[in-house]
Parts: C-alpha cells; sequence; structure tokens
C-alpha cells in the first residue's frame, strides 16, 4: 500500500538519487536515458534508478509493482518541495484559454510561487498530433495515469502508457505522438500530491465515453481527485464548447 509513510521514504530515495545524479553532471556529460513507453520521439531526461519488485530501499521496505494509494493526502508539512513555496489554493487554471484542436503543442513543466505546474494544464491536438514537454525549473515527470504506472487509467481503452522519467536539466524535452482519439491525464510523479496534473485532448471525442472524464477513482486521494475534478469540468466544456 502507498500510505504517507511510504510514499515519504520513496521520494527520500528519489531525491538522494537525484542528487548524485546532478553532482555528477558537474563533472560529466548529462547522460541520455529512454524513460519513456509508447511511440515517444524526442527525450533526454534524467532518470533517478527504479528498484525492481521486492527489492528493498534503505530501510528494507520492500515495494510492489501493484502499490496503490490508500488514504488522505498527506499535510503539506510533511511533504518535500523544490525549494519553492506552496502552491496558493489558486493556480489560476480556469483562466487558461484552450486552443485547438492543433497538430502539435507544447507545454512547461515548471516550479513557481504558486507551486508546479505544467503550463497550460489542458493541450488538445488533432488525432496524430503530439505534445512535447519542455523542463523550465524544479524536476518533474510526465506520466501517463496508467495501470503500467500503478495508477489508475485515465487514458482511452487500448492505448499505451508513457513515463518521460525524471527531468532535471532545464530545457530538456520529451515528445509523444497522440494516435488516439480521447481524453488523456497525466501527471508528475514527485508534484502529483500538490496538484501537478495535467490532460491532453486528442480530436474531439464523446465525453460520455471517456474513462478519464468518470468519477475520479476512490483509490486516489482526495486532493487529487479534486484536481482530476477540475480538469474534467474544463474538458468538458471545451468538448461541449461552453468555455
Amino acid at each position: 500500500m502507498l500510505d504517507t509513510e511510504l510514499f515519504r521514504r520513496r521520494f527520500i530515495i528519489f531525491a538522494g538519487a537525484t542528487t548524485v545524479t546532478v553532482l555528477a553532471g558537474c563533472t560529466t556529460a548529462p547522460p541520455t536515458a529512454d524513460g519513456g513507453r509508447g511511440d515517444e520521439t524526442t527525450q533526454t531526461p534524467t532518470e533517478a534508478p527504479v528498484l525492481e519488485n521486492n527489492e528493498s530501499d534503505d530501510d528494507g521496505m520492500p515495494h510492489d509493482e501493484g502499490e496503490h494509494y490508500e488514504g488522505e493526502m498527506p499535510h503539506d508539512d510533511e511533504m518535500p518541495h523544490d525549494d519553492e513555496a506552496p502552491p496558493d489554493e489558486e493556480d489560476h487554471m480556469h483562466d487558461e484559454s484552450l486552443v485547438g484542436p492543433v497538430d502539435h503543442a507544447d507545454v512547461s513543466m515548471l516550479s513557481s510561487s504558486t507551486g508546479e505546474h505544467f503550463q497550460p494544464h489542458i493541450a488538445w491536438v488533432n488525432a496524430g498530433g503530439s505534445v512535447t514537454w519542455t523542463k523550465q525549473s524544479g524536476i518533474h515527470t510526465a506520466t501517463s495515469y496508467s495501470p503500467e504506472n500503478d495508477r489508475p487509467q485515465l487514458t482511452p481503452d487500448g492505448v499505451e502508457s508513457w513515463d518521460s522519467g525524471f527531468i532535471a536539466e532545464d530545457g530538456t524535452t520529451f515528445e509523444h505522438t497522440f494516435e488516439k482519439e480521447g481524453v488523456y491525464h497525466y501527471f508528475c510523479i514527485p508534484h502529483e500530491f500538490v496538484g501537478m496534473i495535467g490532460s491532453v485532448i486528442v480530436g474531439t471525442p464523446d465525453p460520455e465515453t471517456q474513462p478519464a472524464l468518470a468519477d475520479p477513482p476512490d483509490s486516489l486521494p482526495s486532493a487529487i481527485r479534486e484536481r482530476i475534478a477540475e480538469l474534467n469540468e474544463m474538458v468538458v466544456a471545451a468538448l461541449s464548447g461552453d468555455e
């Protein structure tokens, strides 16, 4: 089970590994890693090491590929941050104007005075279109809500998952092509708990048929369900022409 204490231990492992990686980068060229899945075409992220099934971390706690959320979101004072201020109650997500569908969309990954964000939070592309994420600040991932990523499926049926891996170097990009029409929710692994969640609309799908737009799964903490519900409201409004 991924309770608060286990999440904190795993984040500490990630933070320590990332520090070593960044320090190593001061004397050697940064490595190029392919941590994504699916049909991504551009990627040069720096990845933290991944524990294999039943491998223990430094406190002897075994991990299970089937881990999932249980319980409430940790208190803010228990959560690590990238030396940035915690997010405000309002992050202006609803102020964004959706543009699309287009053949290609760009999304920034950043840490700011209002927290950690994807900007824009929702990208809208044609079927066969692509999205490029560019890391501007902090350490982030772009990871689909998929069972392969230890999360509920919040993407269309029958599509492959994707995961950029941990991206630490500013200016690094990750690109993914979306062949199937539908709604795709995704998140940043280290900042999901503080609301760094985004969505990609592909084509003009029927909102009633999309797994991503159903009620957020009860297996997710309440704060994450609330953010997904906000995204769903915006996506449905865009597809209905009501934004």
